[in-house]
C-alpha cells in the first residue's frame, strides 16, 4: 500500500509516518521505482501500535523502547511494566498539577465580578510569583 492509504489504515497522518521515518521510529519504508513510500501489513501493525501508545500518552522515547521490547522474543514482561507503570506515575503527577491549575483558576474566576470595573482580580493572581500567592489575592 501507498503512504496514503497506509495512513488511512492506521489513522496516522501521512506527515507524521515520514516523520516517524525520518527520527528512524519506524523502519524505512520501502519505495517504488517511482520513489514511492510502500508499506505491508507488518509496517501497519507497527503504526498502529504507536498511534494505541501516543493515544495512552506515552513519549516517542517510551514507544521506542516498547517497540524494541515488542519486537524482542526473549523480552521480560518486567521491563515492558516498569515503563507502563513509570507512565502511569507521570500521569498522576500531571493529573495533580493540572487539578491544582483548575483549583486556582476557578479561585480566581469567582473572586472576579465580572463587571466593568478595571479591577480584575484574575490578572492580579496572573502576575503574582507563586501558587500560594495567587492563591491568597483570591481571598482579599
Amino acid at each position: 500500500m501507498n503512504i496514503g492509504q497506509a495512513a488511512s489504515a492506521s489513522g496516522i497522518s501521512a506527515k507524521m509516518i515520514r516523520h516517524y521515518e525520518s527520527i528512524n521510529l519506524i523502519k524505512q519504508s520501502t519505495r517504488t521505482d517511482a520513489g514511492y513510500r510502500t508499506y505491508n501489513g507488518s509496517d501497519l501493525h507497527t503504526l498502529r501500535f504507536i498511534k494505541r501508545g501516543r493515544s495512552l500518552g506515552f513519549s516517542l522515547d517510551q514507544i521506542r523502547d516498547l517497540l524494541s521490547l515488542w519486537n524482542d522474543s526473549h523480552r521480560a514482561s518486567a521491563d515492558v511494566k516498569a515503563i507502563a507503570l513509570m507512565h502511569v506515575a507521570d500521569l498522576e503527577k500531571r493529573i495533580t498539577e493540572l487539578s491544582e491549575m483548575r483549583d486556582t483558576l476557578q479561585d480566581l474566576a469567582q473572586s472576579c465580578s465580572g463587571d466593568a470595573r478595571a479591577d480584575c482580580p484574575i490578572l492580579r493572581g496572573l502576575a503574582q510569583e507563586n501558587d500560594g500567592a495567587e492563591r491568597d489575592a483570591c481571598h482579599q
